[in-house]
């Protein structure tokens, strides 16, 4: 077999490829590298088996020991054992020797601290064997010998070609007739082989589509299912783990295998492992953490569906939701996630967001959700209820993540089950309000008092994280659902004393905690201010959300906002005051709720209509500095993968689980927000939740209705009935013509400033349909509108006007230029049509000629007959007449089909030649061209 050595350079390993790798002075790599040719020589040309042996045995630890000789050995060594491994079968030692060494010579080695290695060995080599297709195939035939560790080291050598060439190597098996095969079959022998195959098999099905249909047609599920139940289920070891990570593999963007797996093994197996005993608070050990995390990968991607189809329209996954809904998957999730509080942070994340993908989009599952009661009496609780204590209680920022996920995924899509959590909103009563606590009996206390509650009871910073906490999930209570929105904006947030006194409602207490939650009041004479700041961060953008949500398409909540000038005067603050990348969501939000009350607006009142509000913007902000903000907030990188994030759990290895448990035993909110701050991201995990595909879509469709509803309004006047002032009115002896002078002097001042006015809008409605995020010009074009004339204003539509007039006729232009070539085409269609139908006269002519000609001869072969015996053929003279019927019968059809045509050809040529006359083109020099051509193709065909 013969290796290519690629780009190694022979010449530098004669001098000591070790001292090129590892330093030229360094006598100990030459030595290694004479070893290394020396073991090699006797192992290719000993004549004795033994010296053999022993040759193969020094080289195995030399190997092993020396990054040297593990280079060199990847430059000389390859062939030589490879022709063992084919040539001496039968010899076991020797095959086992050779795969314990090309073992070794793919194992990295730990090189030393300070060392800087050029070239990696391990990798080198695994490159170099990975590039033969012919050696693949020769270790995978080895899978068959009937010896144990020929089979041991075989896996071994595949799985560390694999961690180094994963892609040549699958596409090296693919090739190879029968190599899957030998590996699942591995998948039935002894437990060390099988757990070896395992690995390498869960390498092999990563990314590879065609793998993981072969795998899963050699019955992969079955085997899986069966380890896993061997080996204690949850509660076995790696093992265990291994073999979900290879099941999720098989799963994920597959729905091909989801339904074999559902119709074949079915969907009970799968949440047999997330089963737990009721009481259980103990053995809860790292690795049973791990193997349920990877039990809820495997329920987390059954019912995240195809990432191109909408959750409704998934039917595989509908179907994945109602297996698992039959199968009481629901029970096992609320036990883990809610129920459990003894288990992992990392497990009960895992199991509500599973919880989420269970509900969404089906109505069954979420009825079932809004109906559980949890705990025994008589301390019966609703699920929901529960969930929601979770949330606004939890010191886990993951967790808290979670919970919200249950309520989103339960009121999207669901207005029954939006109503249903509206309603049990109600005011509290003056006594929970002055104890600060609400009653924890959980059979008397609705979830509409829990959220209440969490709403008004801000006293300091944390009670303002509750609050903050409350308004994410009563913002999904109100998502696009008009008639709740309603509701809450009617709802008192306490019960009134008395009839004289005049409750607050939700809405301004809403935009008070905004005020409060604002980092300029928050900051602290502290040492540490980043982490105070950023506590102080993030809840004005979850009370924007809310604002956001609510006042959209909504005119009543417009109205309500809008009741109070200060409510504006804020919000032009929050879009004005962007001192840094967090605040740009910020003031994107309250540039978002502005636009909300222009485009959403339904009020008449002058201090409340949408004209305000954009002369408002217009004043103190620019409304090219306003839509800049918005492009801003659109830009930022959150936004962006806001849009694009995938509905799939990363994928649990044994290089992520580890990490994965270990964040999540980290439960104190300091600890939490000292790990935020070391991080990347530009803004707070917690606001990266509140950002998904459908709020982003909104404010990308809101942003041009924006725009026109400004250029509407400052286009064209406010439409009011004007009211005359009673100093107009004719004074007491004032004379009729002092009067009228008097009126004609007002009526000249109103026309003025009317006309200024017009002209001012009209400018900027201008401006701001032709910039759209154009600061500079946006502001030039302002500033001279504010200083033009109405004859510039005329002169500008004018030439606007003339210049669509010129576009037009160009327009036209190239419009009748198209048509001419159109007909210049057809014209040449037809000439060549013609000319055929010229050339297939000619052929029948020609043969009814030739038929003629036939004719005459047999009428003389017939004279011939008739004068020699006339008694033979009597009748000739009439099948010769009846012959040349039939002939001439068949001669006039065709002569009538090709006339038809030529009929039909004139037709379409006359009224081309209409067209062209219309065009002003020439049609006599046109028909004597199409004759010069037709005569000289005559004289052509007669010279022929």
């Amino acid at each position: 077999m013969a290796f290519k050595i690629g780009p190694i350079n022979l010449n530098a390993i004669a001098q000591g490829v070790g001292g090129l790798a590892f330093g030229s002075g360094d006598h100990g790599s030459e030595d290694d590298d004479s070893a290394v040719e020396r073991l090699l020589d006797c192992i290719s040309n000993g004549v004795l088996a033994d010296d053999r042996r022993a040759a193969l045995a020094e080289l195995q630890a030399v190997v092993a020991e020396s990054g040297s000789a593990q280079l060199a050995f990847g430059a000389m060594g390859f062939p030589v054992l490879m022709s063992v491994l084919k040539e001496e079968r039968d010899d076991v030692e020797m095959v086992r020797g050779a795969l314990e060494t090309l073992v070794n010579a793919l194992t990295p080695i730990e090189s030393t601290p300070g060392v800087y290695n050029e070239v990696q060995p391990a990798s080198l080599n695994s490159e170099l064997l990975s590039r033969e297709a012919e050696s693949i195939s020769l270790l995978l035939s080895l899978l068959t010998e009937d010896d144990f560790y020929m089979r041991y080291y075989t896996l071994q050598l595949l799985t560390a070609l694999i961690s180094n060439c994963r892609t040549r190597l699958q596409e090296a098996i693919l090739a190879t007739p029968r190599g899957l095969t030998r590996l699942m079959d591995m998948l039935m022998d002894r437990e060390v082989i099988r757990n070896e195959a395992l690995l390498l098999l869960t390498f092999l099905t990563r990314d590879a589509e065609e793998i993981q249909k072969i795998v899963v047609f050699e019955g992969a599920f079955e085997k899986i299912f069966n380890i896993i139940k061997e080996e204690g289920g949850s509660e076995g070891g790696i093992v265990v783990q291994d073999c979900l990570e290879l099941l999720n593999n098989l799963l994920r963007n597959n729905p091909t295998n989801q339904i074999l797996l559902r119709e074949t093994i079915g969907l009970q197996s799968v949440v047999s492992l997330i089963k737990l005993r009721k009481g259980i608070a103990d053995g809860f050990t790292q690795q049973k953490t791990v193997n349920l995390l990877g039990a809820l990968e495997t329920v987390a991607l059954l019912l995240a569906g195809s990432s191109d189809v909408e959750p409704t329209k998934d039917a595989n996954r509908i179907a994945n939701q109602t297996v698992f809904s039959q199968n009481k998957l629901l029970d096992h999730l609320l036990m883990l996630s809610v129920e459990s509080r003894w288990a992992a942070i990392v497990v009960r994340c895992a199991a509500l967001r599973c919880i989420g993908d269970l509900i969404l989009g089906h109505a069954q599952n979420r009825d079932a959700l809004g109906s559980r009661l949890l705990g025994d009496d008589p301390d019966v609780e609703p699920a929901l209820n529960s969930i929601l204590r979770i949330f606004l209680r939890t010191s886990s920022l993951q967790e808290c993540i979670a919970a919200e996920f249950v309520f989103k995924c339960f009121c999207e899509g669901n207005p029954d089950g939006q109503m249903m959590l509206a309603s049990t909103i109600t005011p509290l009563p003056q006594s929970s309000l002055r104890g600060g606590k609400i009653m924890e009996d959980a059979n008397r206390v609705s979830f509409g008092s829990i959220l209440v509650q969490a709403l008004i009871s801000s006293e300091g910073q944390n009670d303002l994280e509750a609050s903050c906490r409350a308004a994410s999930i009563l913002s999904h209570i109100l998502k696009d659902n008009v008639q709740c929105k309603e509701r809450v904006l009617r709802i008192q947030l306490e019960v009134p004393v008395s009839a004289l006194s005049t409750p607050e409602l939700l809405m301004p207490r809403i935009v008070k905690y905004l005020a409060v939650a604002s980092p300029m009041l928050h900051k602290q004479e502290t040492h540490d201010h980043t982490i105070s700041n950023k506590k102080s961060m993030w809840p004005q953008p979850i009370l924007l959300r809310l604002l956001v949500t609510w006042l959209a398409d909504c005119p009543d909540a417009v109205n309500c906002f809008l009741e109070s000038p200060a409510h504006l005067t804020y919000m032009i603050e929050l879009v004005l005051s962007r001192s840094s990348a967090e605040s740009v969501h910020v003031a994107g939000l309250a540039a978002v709720l502005l636009g909300e009350c222009i485009v959403f607006n339904r009020a008449t009142k002058d201090n409340r209509d949408a004209f305000m509000v954009v002369d408002a913007i217009s004043q103190r902000i620019g409304l090219t500095a306003y839509f800049h903000i918005w492009e801003e907030m659109q830009n930022s990188p959150l936004f962006i993968l806001a849009a694009s994030a995938s509905r799939l759990p990363k994928p649990l290895t044994r290089s992520t689980a580890a990490e994965a448990v270990g964040v999540s035993d980290v439960q104190d909110g300091e600890e939490q927000f000292e790990t935020d701050k070391s991080s990347t991201s530009p803004v707070d995990p917690l606001l990266t939740s509140f950002y998904d595909a459908a709020f982003v879509n909104f404010i990308r469709h809101l942003e041009p209705l924006v725009r026109e509803k400004i250029v509407e309004l400052f286009s064209r006047p406010k439409s009011k009935v004007t009211i005359i002032p009673a100093s107009l009115e004719q004074k007491s002896g004032e004379s009729d013509s002092e009067y009228i002078i008097r009126l004609k002097s007002f009526m000249e001042k109103q026309c003025h400033e009317m006309q200024e006015l017009l002209g001012r809008n009209a400018a900027l409605a201008d401006d701001l349909a032709k910039t759209k995020g154009d600061s500079n010009s946006f502001i030039k074009g302002h500033n001279s509108a504010m200083q033009g004339t109405a004859n510039g204003i005329t002169s500008r539509l004018e030439a606007d006007n003339l210049r669509q007039e010129l576009q037009e006729t160009r327009n036209r232009i190239e419009t009748l230029k198209a048509e001419k070539r159109n007909c210049e085409d057809e014209i040449s269609t037809y000439k060549q049509l013609a000319g055929k139908y010229e050339a297939d006269l000619k052929s029948l002519s020609d043969a009814y000629n030739s038929l003629e000609q036939t004719n005459y001869h047999l009428e003389l072969e017939v004279k011939r007959a008739r004068g020699g015996n006339e008694s033979i053929l009597p009748d000739l003279e009439a099948v010769r007449e009846e012959g040349r019927q039939e002939a001439q019968k068949e001669s006039e059809a065709e002569l009538n089909d090709l006339l038809v045509c030529l009929g039909q050809e004139q037709s379409k040529v006359e009224k081309l030649c209409s067209r062209l006359t219309e065009l002003g083109e020439d049609v006599d020099a046109l028909l004597e061209n199409i004759g010069d051509e037709g005569e000289v193709q005559g004289e052509d065909e007669e010279e022929d």
